[in-house]
């Protein structure tokens, strides 16, 4: 079976009544209908891949027809075979038929990756310099980026074969959040926590966020967990964050400069450009982002589900490389190091002593003390499917979902835990056995199958 697989969980498919097709009440009943129809009824049994196509289009069906009733109307009025050949066209089954093969040479060796010049990016970083792309017969340009926009621009553009994405805009673009949908993946988290809440200096006696109304906030991106995070924080709080507070996006190179001139009285942002103005005088540490909750997802490695499809081969290697370079950087002892090696202009522009201290969890708040938190950022490469059932719930509780959605199965679609699973184990890393699990977000428990209800229970939030 392919390294990627079907985005809608054929395994799960395989435990309910029914064919491949949906259309039949068994799979024998199913083959044998195929049969007879082509005229092959004591044909010789299907191959592996066969059985894995015809499963993966029996989930796409029912996940889009989740009644049963709708389904078989719907087969019945445009027939079985017209209508997986439409889900064929329209859907990304490639992931199951064709991609990310564990050997195979690269179909294309010289790629692009965009990144933004941030904490986050350090494992697509690293693996330039570290020859983990050369190990898998890849020449990378990792291309420093100035917004998150033009990131978003030129992945679509193809200019870039693959991105450093904050991790909610792959779940945006499949969507069609502001644009036409294009389907993206979402193989390997770059990190988890590494943000911070900073204020400026002028604010140190004012940490109470419910002192906040009318304070201007900058945050990296909409669609992006700083936003997500810091709405969440104010709102628990009482401060409506589309009421209260002026919430700007602003690139994250730009925000130390704006908190200086006084445009902002604080942002949510990666730590090296919390730190950044910590180190410059202009501001201080108000609370880090793993205070709201610890182990969130702040970026990712994204990839258009297409261009998986194209160079399957050439992804594998490109993810492969990424995955070592994650577990390089994990690891404390190599902090300093790679702090030294990423600091320069030509990746992330700041001194040695800022990024060593995001890296190492030894820093200094702005507000005269040093702190000790050898968990500040962490490089973990799993993409739970449940952290993008909590963006999902977020993007619907202040309205950039409108209706209903199936939270579950555009989390398995984009993040693809089972896909990194495989992924981990190719490059001798340990993944865990689930692809969700429960976490708690200012002292609340979140479940994942509970998502509809937990993103109608917030008191402030947008209709959706």
């Amino acid at each position: 079976m392919a390294l990627f697989d079907d985005p809608f969980d054929a395994g799960r498919r395989l435990s309910r009544r029914g064919c491949a097709c949906g259309g039949h009440e068994s799979q024998a009943a199913h083959e044998a209908a195929q049969g007879i129809a082509q005229g092959t009824a004591h044909a010789p049994p299907p191959s592996d891949e066969a059985r894995v196509a015809r499963v993966v289009e029996g989930a796409v069906m029912r996940a889009l027809f989740p009644r049963d009733a709708t389904r078989r109307a719907f087969l019945t009025a445009v027939g079985a075979g017209t209508a997986l050949a439409a889900v064929r066209e329209a859907l990304p089954l490639g992931f199951a038929g064709e991609a990310l093969a564990q050997a195979g040479a690269p179909e294309k060796r010289t790629l692009k990756v965009g990144f933004i010049p941030i904490t986050c990016a350090t494992p697509i970083i690293m693996a330039a310099p570290m020859g983990f792309y050369a190990r898998q017969g890849l020449e990378v340009d990792v291309v420093k980026t100035a917004g998150w926009a033009v990131v978003r621009d030129k992945t679509l553009n193809r200019e870039y074969d693959a991105a450093h994405m904050l991790a909610p805009m792959p779940l945006a673009l499949t969507l069609g959040l502001g644009a036409a949908p294009i389907p993206f993946a979402v193989p390997a988290i770059e990190n988890i926590n590494g943000q911070a809440i900073c204020l400026a200096l002028k604010h140190k006696d004012r940490r109470d966020p419910r002192d906040w109304k009318g304070f201007k906030l900058a945050i990296p991106f909409d669609y992006s967990n700083h936003n997500y995070l810091l709405r969440y924080y104010l709102a628990e709080h009482g401060i409506d964050p589309d009421a209260d507070v002026q919430l700007r996006a602003v690139p994250p190179p730009e925000m130390v400069a704006n908190l200086r001139a006084d445009n902002i009285d604080g942002f949510l942002a990666p730590d090296n450009i919390v730190q950044r103005a910590v180190y410059d005088g202009v501001g201080f540490i108000h609370l880090l982002s793993k205070e709201i909750w610890d182990g969130h997802p702040c970026c990712a490695f994204s990839i258009a589900q297409d261009v998986v499809r194209e160079m399957p081969n050439a992804t594998a290697a490109l993810l492969r490389a990424i995955m070592e370079a994650t577990a390089h950087v994990a690891k404390p002892e190599n902090r300093k190091a790679v702090a030294e090696a990423i600091a320069p202009a030509n990746y992330l522009n700041q001194p040695v002593t800022v990024v060593e201290q995001v890296l190492t969890g030894t820093f200094a708040d702005g507000l005269g003390r040093v702190r000790r938190d050898p968990d500040r950022i962490g490089f973990d490469p799993f993409p739970w499917e449940s952290f993008a059932v909590w963006t999902l719930t977020q993007m619907k509780r202040w309205g950039q979902i409108k209706g209903d959605i199936d939270y579950e199965a555009v989390a398995r679609q984009v993040y693809r835990a089972t896909n990194a699973e495989a992924l981990m184990k190719q490059v001798g890393l340990t993944p865990p056995r689930a692809t969700t699990k429960t976490f708690v977000v200012m002292g609340r428990t979140f479940d994942p199958a509970q998502a509809k209800a937990y993103a109608e229970s917030f008191k402030i939030r947008r209709a959706g």
